[in-house]
């Protein structure tokens, strides 16, 4: 038997590239990637965080998840390009395309990450490292962005090695090449050692990768139960994960959030912004095919005091005006009359629209979803600001706001084992 050979996919920079390429595509001059620039929130008002960066503007310690302000702050001449969602489904479905043509076996798992299995391809495509270059060079070359690709035997080491040196790289993280590769890193860049992790294990002085490795593993179900046991064999490159190919990517949830222009501190205006939250959120669950269980909806206010609420429903559903009454209940329920300056809504239990169940005792709300369908062509085809709802005439709030993929959650690696 044929050992597997496993690629990781990984777009550099992938809002920031992607942005790039569409403007020099579309005969602009400047390579946002080639100066301090970041995507995030709104250019005009300067409102919201930074969701990807530029090599250059690592440069000025700015870090993705920071506040445009924060970000400014540190480099007053910064480039803010606004975050272009429907550009971003487009180019990671145009990638997904090209991975198509040289495996069967493709998993989406991430908008900017794909594993593809090679194994037995070696016969169509050659020497697997050799076609790992020539995937790299062939989507910079069409498509204007680049990748960064990982080899290995298995998805956990095929993502370790394309985390190491970029852009526009490929990198082998084999078995025999652990200690030398994986193991001098700081135990931080371990998938699956997030922040609250590393802290304790840097409390016992495990600092390296290669440390985890060493460390007695019964000390380590003590301290972190089983996911010290999980991490000590990801830190020998154990994973058994199969590249799992057809159906779509198991989302765990979707939302969209905004931080508003003005204190919105009326109930009319507060039900807009909600409105215009779930027109992105439920446009995104009718595009992948998703049905949501469970309405959540936050809120900030003037006083940087955050609040939420949530409720699970009694069908399953996509419908733009079902989710938004349901948002403006919760809303209703929560707000006390403060003046507000960030707003969420969030959708999760999602499950697959392979059939629908209307409730008898529920407003049927069919006609409702033919509309929001057919409103998904028209935006689809001529932007999504070519319609929208009468009541945002001369308001000041935005039709639609957040992206269409914005806080989208894929699931870990250990939850597809």
């Amino acid at each position: 038997m044929s050992k597997h050979i496993i690629f990781h996919i990984d777009v550099n920079s992938a809002y920031l590239s992607w942005e790039a390429a569409y403007r020099l595509q579309q005969g602009d001059s400047l390579d946002l990637r080639s100066v301090p620039s970041v995507v995030g929130g709104d250019p005009l008002t300067r409102h919201g965080i930074v969701l990807a960066k530029s090599i250059p503007a690592k440069k000025y310690d700015i870090k993705t998840g920071e506040t445009l302000y924060s970000a400014l702050s540190k480099c007053p001449d910064l480039i803010i390009a606004k975050p272009n969602y429907l550009l971003f489904r487009q180019c990671s479905q145009a990638l997904g395309d090209i991975l198509k043509e040289y495996s069967p076996l493709i998993q989406q798992f991430s908008v900017d990450e794909y594993f593809v299995d090679f194994t037995s391809l070696d016969q169509l495509w050659g020497d697997p490292l050799k076609a790992a270059y020539l995937i790299k060079d062939r989507v910079k070359n069409e498509l204007g962005f680049t990748v960064n690709i990982g080899i290995s035997t298995n998805k956990l080491l095929a993502k370790m090695a394309s985390e190491f040196q970029k852009p526009d790289k490929v990198h082998t993280l084999f078995s025999e090449e652990i200690p030398e590769k994986m193991w001098p890193l700081p135990i931080e860049e371990l998938f699956m050692v997030g922040r609250a992790t590393s802290q304790k294990l840097l409390s016992r002085n495990i600092k390296t990768i290669g440390d985890l490795a060493h460390t007695d593993p019964r000390i380590l179900r003590t301290t972190l139960k089983s996911h010290g046991i999980l991490i000590w064999n990801y830190a020998h490159g154990i994973e058994n994960s199969p590249v799992r190919p057809g159906g779509r990517v198991k989302v765990k949830g979707m939302g969209n959030s905004t931080t508003l222009p003005f204190d919105v501190d009326s109930r009319k205006e507060a039900h807009l912004v909600l409105l215009s939250l779930v027109e992105t959120v439920s446009a995104r669950l009718r595009h992948d095919q998703y049905f949501a269980q469970l309405v959540a909806v936050s809120f900030r206010t003037h006083e940087f005091l955050s609040y939420s609420h949530q409720r699970k429903i009694s069908h399953p559903t996509d419908c733009t005006n079902e989710i938004w009454e349901i948002a403006c209940e919760l809303f209703d329920e929560l707000w006390k009359g403060q003046p507000l300056r960030h707003m969420g809504v969030r959708v999760s239990e999602l499950c697959h629209n392979d059939f629908l169940q209307l409730s008898f005792f529920e407003r049927d709300y069919e006609k409702d979803r033919k509309i929001d369908q057919t409103i998904d062509v028209i935006r689809e085809r001529f932007g999504s600001h070519s319609i929208m709802r009468s009541s945002y005439l001369h308001s000041g709030l935005k039709a639609m706001t957040g992206g269409v993929i914005a806080e989208e959650e894929y699931p870990m690696m250990t939850s597809l084992l």
